[in-house]
Parts: structure tokens; sequence; C-alpha cells
């Protein structure tokens, strides 16, 4: 569990945080929610505003919302912006993640965990293959994401699945299939994002629960893209005899040494809960993943 009030830990937060806006050079082209989205549910608690450019999902008692991407995808750099839920959002939950459909579905999640006024939000990630889930790791942040939009990025290629906040790798998934380990590969997915009720489980295991009295919730997503494969027709946008070229270098993009180097200082200082080392969990063992070389 994290030390908020070290003054030592102040000063490394602070030094790190300049070290990544300085190193961070996300290029974002222009997106637009009425062209890349559709609104699936919340009967108007979701809304496309300034003309196509912003989403904003909302949640009052009567019910959540949320959207999903109109394209699917087999492998791609997905970048999305949000603004989280301010103030006392405990019990709510957002969550931006990609998934295909089915009872042997794959997910990548991204889910913020909803916190009492001051208190740090929770990153809860997780990776779903052939239907199976229970890989959690959870963090806090190294900012406010109530203050002001940060970028939340997937990379999803045939090697690994990592997760960025601001550009700052905090977790990798590799592709251990040949160790006898599932991975996503497959099934193609689409973006979904949601905002929802869930204070039976998201703010300390479901002690704090939602005040409905703060209701309406509001996060806020701008600033899409997806460098992707697009599946469509059974086919792949992305053939063999461009797979290789520099503009899709991210399907062989692995983490460099100072990415290698961001990813622990992270997972050191910030991560809350990581299922590799959940022993009571797991009393038949961990994951195979947890005890495989490189996992």
């Amino acid at each position: 569990m994290a030390c908020f009030s070290c003054p030592t830990r102040t000063v490394v937060v602070v030094l790190i945080s300049l070290l990544f806006m300085i190193s961070t050079s996300i290029d974002v082209s222009a997106s637009n929610f009425y062209q890349d989205f559709d609104i699936t549910w919340g009967n108007g608690r979701a809304k496309v505003l300034n003309n196509g450019e912003l989403l904003n999902l909302s949640l009052d008692k009567a019910s959540g919302s949320g959207f999903q991407s109109k394209n699917e995808y087999l492998f791609g750099k997905i970048d999305m912006q949000l603004r989280l839920v301010p103030g006392n959002s405990a019990g709510t939950v957002t969550a931006y993640y990609l998934s295909s459909q089915g009872d042997t579905h794959d997910e990548i999640d991204f889910e913020f965990l909803g916190n009492l006024s001051g208190d740090p939000y929770i990153v809860h990630t997780n990776v779903y293959t052939q239907g199976k889930g229970s890989r959690e790791q959870q963090f806090y942040l190294w900012f406010d994401p109530t203050a002001d939009f940060h970028t939340y990025s997937v990379l999803w290629n045939p090697q690994t699945i990592t997760f960025y906040v601001d550009d700052a790798p905090i977790r990798v998934f590799k592709n251990l299939e040949s160790q006898g380990v599932p991975y996503p590969k497959n099934q193609p997915m689409r973006v979904y994002a949601s905002l929802w009720n869930a204070d039976d489980w998201a703010t300390r295991g479901g002690l704090v629960k939602t005040d409905w009295t703060k209701a309406p919730f509001t996060a806020a997503f701008r600033n899409f893209t997806a460098t992707a494969c697009v599946w469509s027709a059974g086919k792949s946008s992305c053939s063999s005899t461009n797979s290789n070229s520099t503009k899709n270098s991210w399907l062989s993009q692995e983490l460099d040494l100072a990415s290698q180097a961001r990813l622990k200082w992270v997972q050191n200082n910030y991560m809350v809960y990581n299922y590799c080392t959940d022993t009571k969990r797991f009393p038949q063992g961990l994951p195979p993943e947890c005890t495989l070389i490189n996992s």
C-alpha cells in the first residue's frame, strides 16, 4: 500500500511526473464519436457534444450509460482520453475496455474504481482469454484523474498486451501460448466504455456505498485513436504485405529499456494488488503465467 504522506515520496512523485510530461509525446488525430461509436444504453444519459469531439457518460440512481465502437479490431494500439468522475465517486465504476462476444470471449480491461473525496482512484486491470479472467492488477495514479484529461492506452499485438497511462506502461501480459497459457489472438474485439454503479464491490470491497445525493455522476471521453487492424467480413485490414511496414511497427512493438524501467517504477510504487502474489486466492497454485520466465 502506498504512503501518500511521505515527504521523500512527494519529491519523487513530482520528479517522475515531470519526466513523464517531458517524455510523453502523443500524436492524437481528430476523432468523431458520431462516426466511430454507437451509444448502446442509458436512455439519453450518454451525450455526444462539441460536434462529435466529446462524449459524456452519466450515472444516476436509475441507470448508467455506455457506448461501443462501430469497428471491430484484431490487434491494435487503442488510445482514449478520459476525465473521471470528480468528487465523491465512491461506488461508481468507469469502464474502458476491449472485448469480443460469447462465453469464450477475450477481453482487455481498464476499470476506474470511484473513491471518497480526497482518496486516490484505483485503476483495475484484467485480461480475459477464452472466457476466463481472474488476472487482476490494480494501481493508484500519480495525478488527479478528475482534474483533466489523461490518455489510457492498450497496445495489443501478437507478442504482448501492454497497458499505458499517459505513455507510461503499467502492465504487460505476454504471449506465452508456447508454454500453455491462452492468448487473445483469434477473436476481433470492439472498444467499449460504460459508467455504472458497483457499490457492492468497487470501493473498499463494497464497504462504501454510492451517495446518490451527488448524482448525476459524469465521466468524459475524447480523442479516440485506433492504429489498428480493422476486422470486417472475416478479413483483417492488415495484410501480410503491409504488416511489416513502418506504419505498422506497433505490430511487433515491445518495451525498450527505458519503458521497462518506467514499468518497474510504476509497479514498485503504485501497484495495489497483483493476482500473481495472492497465494490465498489460489491455494492450488498460482496461474501458470505468474511463475513462467519473463511472465
